[in-house]
């Protein structure tokens, strides 16, 4: 990860609001009023779409149907499947260009050949040039594809055209939409069949439910939703693969997957000279209960190297940005190396995402969003694991096992990925068990897009990171903008407040999580964070977080504080002979009488499993100590952490 700090601006921030002639655009657009003269358009469609206005982006996507004859609900609502509309950057090695998400496959081949960038790794599955084809198709140069919205619109269009036309489909901008399901699915770039039929039918979903946002650069971009019947039939005609898994790919339809394992050697002498993940009969023995979210701080071609590595660390899957393409390193029942807590890497599976946390969006594409929320909503029924944010979480909230691993602990993937959306696509939305008449437990929710939190050090230490959606709000002292961000001593012992930096975690209470409320103060909510008050804004008018059901824990009656740890290891009568005993190490934290943290789960099994040595041969290793001692996982800070049944008591929240 890439550290750095200080803010340009309060750090209590407000989120952006919609202009009133943003709204009256959207306004505009769903009423299906003029926004530009039909003689305009029919003279110059390009140039009638251009401009720097909230509603340029749907004109762009009015102007290009009527130039390549595509229905604009199909136009739009494949846009809204690869990107919903953003305009996002791209990158050099597979991200795509614009809202219609195309992909320049040639730039990082180019790139090598000038000693720029690095050669694809054998194993990574071919990716289509979408941007190349839709320059040849539109006579377009490929600059103005990738950074110009009505050039990048028209290339998709001319992309969807081309195909309807060669498949002998009718075409029009009148035709029915249903009639295009091949053409969408094409537009996946994917060369195998369910995989490219699982994107017409995300497609043709939004078309029937209908969508509206404000994008990241500001554009206001509606779709009403409309009944249509697709010809999925269709599909035959593109001659696509049907699914050709190798190796023990466990992926559920609809997912393009490819098998790349992780090596499981011994590079060296010793016993303990082996790598990269541990051998185990999960979910028997230990339990899956976890699936953890990470980003990967390095380009696809670069990850799977790294996987490939038997002196690195592993993980179950790898998800490409510019595709959603997925390659699985481990089964799940072995226990890979990712989390940096022994405890959690036993009970969890691993998703590494393509892209850099301080980038965020350019990286975080929505391909990739819907494959892993595909692959997690099937890994969860699968293993029982629940859709919540107390067990599919990011790897920034993970909890040390030491005190000294605190400071050091990662914070992927950062504050730009979008757990609202995320957990929408999971089809458990984080505002879900909302209860107005709560009042102990509140959910963090300020929203994502119209979040805009100052953040630094993206790319300069103490410079501000470029303006975009982030899924926190910040703590403060004190209920006031001006008053200093709350100090995580675990992150800075001498008790110097928190900072902007986008790696500095301290003082972020992040979308889903659950805290216990400690005091409100006209428009502030204060809760128990890190054993401090700490504060944020959360006025009624536009609250930041809503009121919901659970309960907290509370330490018994005459301890003075309860401890808290960052694993749930085993009482030591537990232990066989030959298999040492591991300290429990409490953490820093002061969890004190008067405080409360609300609960996570009530049911965290406790047990260590023992894996030190190559092979499943070894006495006394590959063994799971399974204990009687009881803890539950409680909502602690930015990271949970674990406390023992024994030392607290847990309350039915108000």
């Amino acid at each position: 990860m890439i550290p750095s700090s200080t803010p340009h601006r309060p750090p209590g921030g407000r989120r952006a609001r919609r202009s009133v002639a943003a709204l009256g655009a959207v306004a505009a657009v769903a009423a299906g009023l003029a926004l530009t003269s039909p003689a305009a358009q029919a003279a110059d469609p390009s140039a009638s779409a251009s401009g720097t206005d909230p509603a340029s982006r749907e004109r762009a996507f009015a102007a290009a149907s009527t130039e390549y004859g595509v229905p604009r609900t199909v136009l739009e609502a494949v846009s809204y499947a690869q990107t919903r509309w953003d305009f996002n950057p791209g990158h050099s090695t597979s991200g795509g260009y614009g809202p219609m998400h195309l992909v320049d496959a040639d730039l990082g081949t180019r790139a090598d050949a000038k000693g720029l960038g690095e050669p694809s790794a054998p194993e990574a599955a071919p990716v289509a040039d979408t941007l190349g084809r839709a320059a040849e198709l539109t006579g377009l140069a490929e600059d103005a594809l990738r950074t110009d919205e009505v050039a990048n619109i028209r290339g998709g269009a001319a992309l969807l055209a081309a195909t309807q036309k060669r498949l002998g489909l009718p075409m029009g901008q009148s035709t029915d939409a249903g009639q295009w399901y091949a053409a969408v699915a094409d537009a996946s770039g994917s060369a195998q069949e369910d995989v490219a039929a699982a994107f017409a039918d995300d497609t043709y979903s939004v078309i029937a439910s209908g969508a509206s946002r404000r994008t990241v650069d500001g554009k206001e971009v509606s779709l009403l939703p409309s009944a249509v019947r697709a010809d999925t039939a269709q599909v035959d005609r593109l001659g696509l693969l049907k699914k050709p898994n190798g190796g023990p790919v466990d992926c559920p339809p609809g997912l393009d997957c490819e098998w790349v394992p992780a090596p499981y050697e011994q590079y060296g002498p010793g016993a303990g000279d082996y790598g990269n993940h541990d051998l185990a009969q999960r979910p028997r023995s230990p339990k899956i209960t976890n699936i953890v979210i990470h980003d990967t701080e390095a380009t696809y071609d670069t990850t799977l190297k790294l996987v490939s590595d038997p002196t690195y660390v592993s993980w179950q899957y790898s998800l490409r940005s510019s595709d959603g393409h997925i390659a699985q390193h481990l089964t799940p029942q072995d226990v890979g190396w990712h989390a940096g807590n022994w405890y959690v890497n036993s009970h969890s599976i691993g998703l590494e995402h393509e892209g850099f946390a301080p980038q965020g969006a350019e990286w975080f594409s929505e391909p990739m969003y819907r494959s892993s929320a595909r692959l997690v909503r099937y890994l969860a029924k699968t293993y029982d694991i629940p859709l919540d944010m107390q067990h599919v979480f990011g790897h920034d909230q993970v909890p040390a096992t030491t005190p000294g691993g605190v400071a050091g602990m990662h914070w992927d993937p950062g504050p730009y990925w979008n757990w609202e959306h995320y957990f929408q696509l999971l089809g458990a939305p984080l505002s879900a068990h909302q209860s107005g008449a709560a009042q102990d437990l509140v959910r963090i929710l300020p929203g994502f897009e119209d979040n805009i939190q100052p953040v630094t050090g993206c790319t300069t230490a103490g410079v501000a990171c470029r303006a975009q959606g982030t899924n926190f709000v910040y703590l403060h002292t004190q209920p006031s903008e001006t008053a200093p961000l709350v100090n995580d001593i675990g992150r800075k012992s001498n008790g110097a407040a928190s900072t902007t930096n986008v790696s500095d975690i301290g003082a972020r209470a992040q979308t889903g999580l659950t805290f216990a409320v400690a005091e409100r103060s006209g428009d502030w909510t204060a809760i128990w964070f890190n054993g401090v008050k700490a504060w944020f804004l959360n006025p009624a008018s536009d609250p930041t977080a809503v009121p919901v059901k659970g309960s907290y824990v509370v330490p018994k009656a005459g301890l003075v504080k309860a401890p808290v740890y960052g694993r749930a290891y085993p009482e030591a009568s537990a232990y066989p002979a030959g298999i040492p005993v591991q300290a429990l190490a409490p953490l820093q934290y002061s969890f004190a009488a008067g405080q409360r943290y609300a609960v996570g789960d009530l049911t965290v099994p406790t047990n260590y499993y023992r894996a030190s040595t190559f092979s499943l041969g070894t006495p006394n290793d590959h063994v799971d100590v399974v204990g009687q001692d009881r803890y539950y996982q409680i909502s602690l800070g930015h990271r949970f952490a674990y406390v023992r049944a024994a030392d607290v008591d847990v309350v039915t929240a108000l």
